[in-house]
């Protein structure tokens, strides 16, 4: 192979050629020009040379098996660029058909990742065959990034697995399978346990079947389930519809549509003329800003985000060996298992040996389902277990290098924590406080040395959720907080990075969604409706739903701090009218959230939610005069980016990208937006459009919906 073969090619003496895939240009193989260019040719010469080859194997010489389309190209696509791209999938996919209808078995041999564009490419053979193992993921994700599979995916899941089960499990679900979970869905034919043995077992294969056909390319072939004129589907169309609204609660979701449409349509048509539907389907919404917003925010923004754009710059990297954890609770025992997991050694302390062992008990019923699930061996999941170490002194932290409390949001307490703390860890340690609200600068003055003090806000429960928040104090190290990121990263979790203020950046804006959802309320503004308007925005629940899961009195708590605050400060405080509300749910009818079993629902004995509670209806009445639902979608989107802007504007937070992603990752702002920041400034109109929308809220719904003067000034910059 010369240096500038991207697709090798090698044939046997018993006539297989093996097409080897290495592409010297980068460390994974994609759907470059090159590689396409290259495509052509080699798909050519296997139909001339077709009399004297025997079978072809499909492979590479990456540790991903093919990593896809290039999303650099993609999310510069314009209307414009709608026929010569249409032109360029057409090409592609006609080499794929090419190659399983060259009359020779053809098969994939699978060593890595085979997502997206990989998986495509595999399915275009006759067999698949793939490393077991939990380092292989199988799939179609395109669906996360507000695309849909261009390469013939949704045809040949349809054509194998069915409409229903295509969709379900594969198309809209966007999730990645090891090779045991693809091979029981039919995506993968066969499993071997080592890399080495995947061309054997190809080669086997092929010797067995030299007369493979794709099943759709033989005679009598039809669809699994049926199409949409025939067959078990024509029955299921509407709740194919049915579940696509469930799915996305009519947000803006033109990926998750294209894709049902799609797979409907092409269901009832000749491969070629299915494949050509998905074309036009994929540069539609590709050539649209909803794809590029998901893109940007969950690829690029992201990848920014990992590859330090935030980190200070010339600070060495930084290994945590041994991290001490202050509080056993959920957020400390969340933490020690994250840590444990990456493997690192962690001391969790507790006020009693009791409760630190309850802590480790969480990682241990996590890692149980974990190893119950296969996705961990017992002897893994020992181990994990064996790097906590539960501890009623602090004492058992004087060789940690880095700590982090996370005991109980009161500044009292966490000034004796630290207190107590810094008596025994070593000077070269990092304190860390998990705060979601507490400034850091307060807390740092509790401590002799504040440069080493630094805010680490993780998000509960600590094992699903990505993102953590780190908070930069006034007298904050640049050398701590690159420790910080490194801790983070070293978790496997997304670190953004936030300076010092009262509620830092993802607790203020989402309150100001809460707050605005509950000042509704107020108003007389059907609950249920408050409820759809969040759901049709894209959150991921509703607002008042999502107080009842963290409490009515958090918000009141955090005002009061800010109340008392500003007063200290001699400043003037700004009520809201969510406050009033607030305080009669809680005061007056003892309203304060699910863990009570009563908040804005109500709950049953097993804390099931049974439904809005009727008294609402009673302390706050029904107006007859509702407002537009895209008037309440608004004034919460609105909210939380008038909310953001400020933040951004006062450098609260600096980067664009950390305050999109925190946004997404952190308080569930809708990822068809490309997060809060990108959805103010792609507003109709841009940000002036956005400044204009705003003062027509402030005229029907208050002056807190006026734009500021910075965004008004950035308006007429744009």
């Amino acid at each position: 192979m010369n240096e500038t073969t991207i697709i090798g090619w090698q044939r046997d003496e018993d006539g297989i050629v093996t097409l080897t895939m290495d592409d010297p240009a980068g460390s994974a193989n994609t759907l470059s020009e090159a590689f396409v260019a290259e495509l052509v040719d080699t798909v050519a010469r296997l139909q001339h040379e077709r009399d004297d080859i025997t079978g072809v194997i499909l492979t590479s010489a990456k540790r991903t098996f093919f990593a896809g389309g290039n999303l650099n190209e993609i999310v510069r696509l314009e209307p414009e660029d709608a026929t010569r791209f249409t032109a360029h999938l057409d090409l592609i996919k006609a080499q794929l058909r090419s190659l399983e209808t060259l009359g020779r078995p053809v098969v994939a041999a699978i060593n890595g990742a085979a997502l997206g564009g990989g998986l495509e490419l595999a399915l275009a053979t006759h067999h698949r065959v793939a490393v077991g193992g939990r380092n292989v993921r199988i799939g179609l994700p395109e669906v996360g990034l507000g695309l849909l599979p261009a390469l013939g995916g949704v045809t040949r899941t349809v054509r194998h697995l069915g409409v229903t089960t295509a969709l379900d499990k594969i198309l809209l679900s966007g999730r990645a399978y090891t090779a045991e979970q693809a091979a029981d869905l039919g995506l993968v034919d066969e499993v071997v346990p080592t890399a080495e043995e995947l061309v054997p077992a190809a080669k086997r294969w092929i010797a067995q079947n030299p007369d493979a056909a794709q099943p759709w390319d033989r005679k009598g072939f039809a669809v699994p389930g049926g199409t949409p004129s025939s067959g078990p589907l024509t029955g299921q169309l509407a709740l194919l519809s049915a579940g696509l609204r469930a799915r996305t609660h009519g947000s803006p979701a033109p990926a998750e549509r294209a894709i049902l449409a799609a797979a409907v349509e092409g269901s009832g048509l000749d491969l070629e003329t299915a494949t050509k539907v998905e074309s036009r389907y994929f540069v539609e919404i590709a050539t649209a800003q909803i794809a590029k917003n998901r893109i940007n925010l969950t690829f690029f923004d992201t990848q920014a985000i990992r590859a330090g754009a935030s980190r200070p710059e010339g600070e060495p990297p930084f290994t945590s060996s041994r991290l001490g954890v202050v509080g056993a609770g959920m957020m400390g025992a969340g933490i020690a298992y994250a840590a444990a997991k990456a493997g690192i050694e962690v001391v969790l302390v507790d006020v009693s040996r009791e409760g630190a062992e309850k802590g480790k008990a969480y990682s241990a019923k996590l890692e149980t389902k974990a190893v119950d699930s296969g996705r961990r061996t017992q002897a893994d999941a020992d181990a994990l277990l064996g790097r906590i170490h539960p501890s009623d002194s602090v004492d058992d932290l004087a060789d940690v290098d880095f700590v982090i409390e996370a005991v109980f949001e009161n500044a009292e307490l966490k000034a004796d924590v630290f207190a107590r703390v810094e008596k025994v860890v070593g000077r070269d340690c990092v304190l860390g406080s998990n705060t979601s609200t507490l400034p850091i600068g307060s807390l740092a003055a509790a401590v002799s040395r504040p440069e080493d003090f630094v805010g680490v806000h993780f998000f509960s429960p600590v094992d699903r959720m990505d993102l953590v928040e780190i908070i930069k104090g006034q007298k904050t190290s640049p050398r701590t907080l690159a420790r910080a990121f490194d801790l983070v990263r070293q978790l496997g979790k997304t670190p953004i990075v936030v300076n010092d203020s009262r509620g830092f950046f993802t607790s203020r804006v989402i309150i100001a969604r809460l707050n605005e959802a509950v000042a509704m309320v107020g108003e007389g503004i059907a609950p249920a409706s408050i409820e759809q308007a969040s759901l049709q925005a894209g959150y991921p629940a509703g607002a008042l739903q999502l107080l009842d899961e963290l409490t009515l009195t958090l918000p009141r708590a955090v005002r009061e701090e800010a109340k008392a605050a500003a007063a200290e400060a001699g400043q003037v405080w700004q009520s809201h009218p969510s406050h009033d509300v607030f305080d009669r749910l809680i005061d007056e009818h003892g309203r304060a959230s699910r863990a009570s079993g009563a908040g804005f629902y109500d709950y049953d004995e097993s804390g099931r939610r049974t439904g809005l509670w009727p008294g609402l209806a009673e302390v706050y009445p029904v107006a007859e005069d509702q407002p537009p639902l895209r008037d309440l979608v608004e004034r919460l989107l609105f909210a939380e980016a008038l909310e953001a802007w400020q933040a951004y504007a006062t450098g609260v937070i600096t980067q664009q990208a950390d305050a999109n992603v925190g946004s997404l990752l952190g308080i569930g702002f809708p990822a068809w937006t490309g997060g809060v920041l990108r959805y103010l400034e792609q507003y109709d109109g841009g940000i002036a459009g956005f400044g204009r929308r705003a003062d027509e809220l402030a005229e029907s719904y208050g002056e807190r919906f006026r734009p500021p003067a910075s965004l008004v000034e950035a308006g007429h910059a744009d």
